[in-house]
């Protein structure tokens, strides 16, 4: 047993263990703490990973050489490809994990990793020196020396729950809470302020009348989180429920709202818009007379269940009268009742972009420390800090990614430079080149550059130099390739389009909305045989990958172009070379902002909120001068 380290990671969440995982891959001597090695990426809330713009993160994490992907597909049951009645920029996986073999998968990958130890305690101090930290003390009273610590601490730092009037502390149910290191970091002058979360009641399904509910099957087709070559989804298939609220169930919400932490003045921090609790849904949509609930399987054995939409905090009682209101639930058993959660975060915009705190020198934050809520955010932040830690110690150049390369480069971008006012959600909505960064290209766009720092083994480098080659040769042949209306127009027209007036290049067919790569390679056999040639276990993600270039090719290049236009901000530097206090021709509020951020660039400054164009404008001056 050694006391010396080149990273710690506090807490092994899902930012945990990305955050260890990639120090220690790239040869970083690294110690994971955590209070509790059965709880190793515990599912906190649902038993889901992705989803719309988290699933893009989560193959952003695999492309890297992160784990959640590769996780995810070994414990499934159940996957599916969101959107995909839209365009390919919206398309997000989501699958739903067996909680407790997420845990296994996860511990027997970290336990194996060389480079990587395990250490059971807690931490509530750290160890600094010279604005710089030096390591961590902790419960047993131990002291851990290292070059650099990445503190991963979710929901736990002075966590406190609320189940109607009764408040527990902790940070998840029956997990004590952390204490000592917010405050150190204060009294340092590193801001922080509280959030909340909550969490749904857990449904035994023996209890629950499944033949009143509308079954929801997943899909078993090819698609699957990672892009390494192997086999998902081993684990039996199950599907999820949805039903409804209805108005008798709102009336006993309502009678509850007097005890509620979210109404009556116990709970003062501010909750996910985006998923808000049921007591806020009948109160904010006091009109609607039903809401939409899902109940989702926890595991492959298990009979619980996951009340997804029914977020609470209400008194158990009322909670349990209100589930029995609904038919399918009249006979409700329950394992845990919902709750809320408060805790401390850390104003994000202290940090650089490598999440690095710009107080103190080799201190990291990662997940909902920073203000976000989700698992993959958390994960995508906790794979950037792991690596730049690994970095700080060993050299090398800083590892950003930019909001043109990945929505992980977005999430960052936006904590750091514009700070949170609620818990942080991603959405496609959020990347302004979303076209850029969908979720099949995510090895196109991260692979190489992973691979070059070391993180993305050479295995994987093969695999992706293997598919662009067979994606390449699609396109080319379908370019290339002539056809003549005589032996194909019978076979257009059952597929529901217009036949050929005369002979027309492949690729000028797979551009039409009713034709696909697969519906002519039937028609097409020269086609067909050339498909064959690519390896069978990967070939359906290869075609959708050269299918989706071939048909978005305009508006991707379209926005290749505006992306290459703003990026050349990206390149002009103006950290350290301004005072704004003292340029008095910048506005009030952008002169506070700027010094409060001191933004890398050019083209940060003008994504900060209250920078408008002309102080960007006065900045392009100034710096021409």
């Amino acid at each position: 047993m050694t006391f010396s380290y080149d990273a710690i990671v506090v807490g092994a969440g899902h930012a945990g263990c990305e955050a260890a995982a990639a120090a220690a891959n790239l040869g970083s001597k690294t110690l994971l703490i955590t209070m509790d090695m059965n709880k190793i990426a515990q599912m906190s809330c649902n038993p889901a990973v992705g989803g719309i713009a988290k699933g893009q993160i989560v193959r952003e994490i695999d492309a890297l050489g992160g784990f959640m992907g590769i996780v995810t597909d070994q414990t499934a049951i159940q996957f599916r490809m969101l959107n995909k009645s839209k365009g390919p920029a919206m398309w997000s996986p989501r699958a739903q994990s067996d909680r407790a073999r997420f845990i296994d998968s996860w511990k027997n990958i970290l336990e194996n990793l060389p480079n990587l130890y395990i250490w059971q305690d807690t931490v509530n101090e750290l160890i600094i020196e010279n604005d710089m930290v030096c390591g961590v003390k902790t419960g047993m009273h131990v002291e851990f020396k290292a070059h650099s610590v990445i503190l991963t601490n979710g929901t736990f730092l002075n966590g406190l729950m609320h189940i109607g009037r009764t408040q527990i502390r902790g940070g998840r149910i029956a997990e004590p809470a952390t204490t000592g290191i917010t405050e150190q970091l204060v009294s340092r002058g590193i801001k922080a302020d509280r959030m909340k979360t909550g969490t749904p009641v857990r449904i035994d399904g023996r209890s629950v009348y499944f033949d009143e509910m509308v079954e929801q099957p997943g899909e078993n087709d090819f698609h699957k989180f990672s892009y390494l070559d192997f086999q998902p989804r081993k684990l039996k298939q199950l599907s999820c429920w949805s039903l409804y609220t209805n108005e008798e169930c709102h009336e006993i919400l309502r009678e509850g709202l007097p005890d509620s932490p979210l109404y009556n003045g116990q709970i003062q921090s501010i909750g996910p818009r985006y998923c808000p609790s049921i007591e806020t849904k009948i109160v904010t949509f006091a009109d609607k007379t039903q809401h939409q609930l899902f109940l989702e399987p926890e595991g492959e054995n298990t009979q619980e269940y996951y009340l997804n939409g029914f977020s609470s905090s209400l008194p158990l009682e009322i909670q349990l009268r209100a589930l029995q209101a609904i038919p399918a639930f009249r006979d409700i058993q329950i394992y845990r009742p919902g709750y809320a959660i408060e805790y401390d975060f850390f104003d994000p915009t202290q940090l650089t972009h490598t999440l690095e705190t710009k107080q103190i020198r080799n201190l990291f934050f990662a997940g909902q420390i920073n203000g976000t809520t989700g698992y993959e955010e958390a994960a995508g932040q906790g794979l950037i800090a792991g690596i730049n830690a690994h970095i700080n110690t060993h050299g090398g150049e800083p590892f950003i990614l930019g909001r043109n390369e990945a929505y992980i480069g977005v999430l960052i971008d936006d904590l750091v430079t514009k700070g949170v006012d609620e818990p942080y959600r991603m959405f496609t909505s959020r990347a302004e080149y979303r076209i850029l960064l969908r979720q099949d290209d995510a090895d196109m766009r991260l692979t190489e550059k992973a691979y070059k720092i070391g993180l993305a083994k050479q295995t994987r480098y093969d695999l992706l130099n293997q598919k662009k080659e067979a994606r390449d040769s699609i396109i080319e042949f379908a370019e290339k390739y002539s056809i003549k209306s005589q032996y194909i127009n019978s076979g257009l027209e059952k597929l529901g389009t217009d036949p050929l007036s005369h002979g027309c290049k492949l690729i000028d067919l797979i551009l039409r909305p009713q034709l696909s790569i697969q519906n002519l390679a039937e028609l097409v056999p020269a086609f067909k045989t050339h498909l064959e040639t690519i390896p069978e276990s990967r070939r359906e993600e290869i075609i959708e990958a050269a299918e989706i270039l071939i048909k978005y090719s305009g508006y991707i290049k379209r926005e290749q172009i505006i992306a290459e236009k703003i990026s050349r901000l990206e390149n002009i530097r103006i950290k350290g070379k301004f005072d704004y206090n003292s340029i008095q021709s910048l506005s009030t509020e952008a002169r506070q902002k700027l010094m409060k951020i001191d933004p890398e660039t050019i083209a940060q400054a003008s994504r900060i909120p209250g920078i408008s164009p002309s102080d960007i404008n006065i900045l392009l001056v100034l710096l021409g001068r």
